[in-house]
C-alpha cells in the first residue's frame, strides 16, 4: 500500500527556535508568566496580582526624580574592615564582590534631586549590595543626607530596602542607628519634613531607626516590614502570629503606616506631600 508511504524528498526538518533568556518572567506571588517588556513598562508590577518585583536603586531614581537625575554626593565612601572579620570568606572580599555586583561603593546612594521642580535631599538603599545592610558607610551617608536637608532647609526623602545592620561591622554598625536618629531629631526641631518610603524588605536595624521616623511613612503593597523575623518572634512570645503579619497591609491596619502607595503612583504621591508641606 504505497499511498501509506510518504516520500521524504523535498522535506526539511525545521530547526527549533531558541527563546532568548529573560523574555518571560514568572511572578512569585501568583505564578503568572509575564512578558518581561510588559513588566518593564508597568514599572515591574505584575499585571495579574499587583505584586511589586524588587527593582534596583537606579530604577527607583528614574521613577521618582525629575528626569531621573540625582546629583550624587559622597559616592567615594567605602567600607573598611575594622574588625578584620572573616566567615566563609573575608569581609573585604565580600565588599569587593558586592561593589562589582551592585556597581556602587556601598548599599546606599545619596545626593540632591528634584520632584516636580522641588529640591530634596534624597537617599535610596540598594538591596543588591549585601542585602542593603547598614554598615558604617551607610550610616555616614544617611547622616550626611540628613545634614544637607538641615543646611539647605529642604525636605528629606529616604527610600529604604534593607535586611538590617551589617554583622561584619559589629557594634560600629549598630551605632549608626543612634547617629541617624539623633540627626532626625534635629531635623524635626527645625520643622523640616522627612518622608520615609518603605520597600520590600525593610527590616531590623534600619526599620528600628531612620526608616520608622518619618513625618509621613508610606510603603509599597505587600512589602515585608519589621524588626525580627516572624519565626524568631513566634518562638519568643510562644504564640501563633496573625495572618499577613509584617506586611504593609498589617502595618497600615495597626496605624504604623500613613499610606500604602503603588510604585506607579509613588512619584505623584511624593510630589503631593511635598506641596502640602510647602503650603
Amino acid at each position: 500500500m504505497d499511498w501509506f508511504r510518504k516520500s521524504k524528498e523535498g522535506l526539511s526538518r525545521q530547526q527549533k527556535k531558541d527563546i532568548p533568556d529573560g523574555l518571560w518572567t514568572k511572578c512569585p506571588e501568583c505564578g503568572e508568566i509575564v512578558y518581561t517588556k510588559q513588566l518593564e513598562e508597568r514599572l515591574w508590577i505584575c499585571p495579574s496580582c499587583g505584586y511589586h518585583f524588587r527593582i534596583s536603586s537606579s530604577k527607583y531614581i528614574n521613577i521618582i526624580l525629575d528626569d531621573g537625575q540625582l546629583d550624587q554626593m559622597d559616592s567615594n565612601l567605602e567600607s573598611k574592615d575594622p574588625l578584620k572579620f572573616k566567615d566563609s570568606k573575608k569581609y573585604l572580599d565580600r565588599i569587593k564582590a558586592a561593589q562589582e555586583k551592585a556597581a556602587n561603593k556601598d548599599a546606599v546612594i545619596s545626593g540632591i534631586g528634584k520632584i516636580d521642580g522641588m529640591e530634596i535631599s534624597f537617599a535610596i538603599m540598594d538591596f543588591a549590595f549585601i542585602g542593603g545592610s547598614m554598615g558604617s558607610v551607610v550610616g555616614e551617608k544617611i547622616a550626611r543626607t540628613i545634614e544637607r536637608a538641615i543646611e539647605r532647609r529642604i525636605p528629606l526623602i529616604i527610600v529604604s530596602c534593607s535586611g538590617g545592620a551589617r554583622m561584619q561591622e559589629g557594634i560600629l554598625s549598630l551605632m549608626q542607628m543612634a547617629k541617624t536618629s539623633a540627626l532626625l531629631a534635629v531635623l524635626a526641631q527645625m520643622k523640616i519634613p522627612f518622608i520615609s518610603v518603605l520597600t520590600n524588605p525593610t527590616t531590623a536595624g534600619v526599620m528600628a531607626s531612620y526608616a520608622s521616623l518619618g513625618d509621613v511613612i508610606v510603603a509599597e503593597p505587600k512589602a515585608l516590614l519589621g524588626f525580627a523575623g516572624p519565626r524568631v518572634i513566634q518562638q519568643t512570645i510562644g504564640q501563633d502570629l496573625p495572618p499577613g503579619f509584617q506586611s504593609s497591609e498589617f502595618f497600615l491596619e495597626k496605624g504604623f503606616l500613613d499610606r500604602i502607595v503603588g510604585r506607579n503612583n509613588l512619584r505623584e504621591t511624593l510630589a503631593l506631600l511635598l506641596k502640602y508641606f510647602q503650603s
